[in-house]
């Protein structure tokens, strides 16, 4: 038998609110049972939702998440994680550009300070 867990255990296990886990049920991506009242939550949405959290703490959006949850295979996960890999790979590139943007904002700001302040003393 598998183990089922409450709301609040996995609130407490994720350390994130009731009201996001009904959310992201909302969406889909976790779908728990039911038991009277009272949601039931399997190991499989437990490891939804770490895959969910991980995914929005290195930027993929929602949709990007969803498409990982759902190549879920019980009987293999190679190639939800061949998929994640390529997710990481885009999200590392576009990283990458956003640095050099902010660079190149950076130095757009030297020079229009440099040239205030040289306005400013002549």
């Amino acid at each position: 038998m598998s183990t089922l867990y409450s709301i609040s255990e996995v609130s407490q296990l994720l350390d994130v609110t009731p009201r996001t886990l009904r959310f992201y049920e909302e969406q889909g991506m976790v779908t728990p049972t039911r038991r009277g009242q009272e949601r039931v939550y399997s190991a499989r949405d437990l490891v939804a939702m770490k895959l969910i959290l991980r995914g929005k703490r290195i930027g993929f959006s929602l949709a990007e998440c969803k498409e990982l949850i759902d190549m879920y295979d019980p009987s293999g996960n190679r190639k939800q994680l061949d998929r994640f890999l390529e997710k990481i790979a885009e999200r590392r590139a576009q990283l990458q550009q956003q640095m050099l943007d902010i660079e190149q904002m950076q130095v757009e700001l030297d020079t229009a300070e440099e040239r205030c302040r040289v306005a400013l003393h002549t």
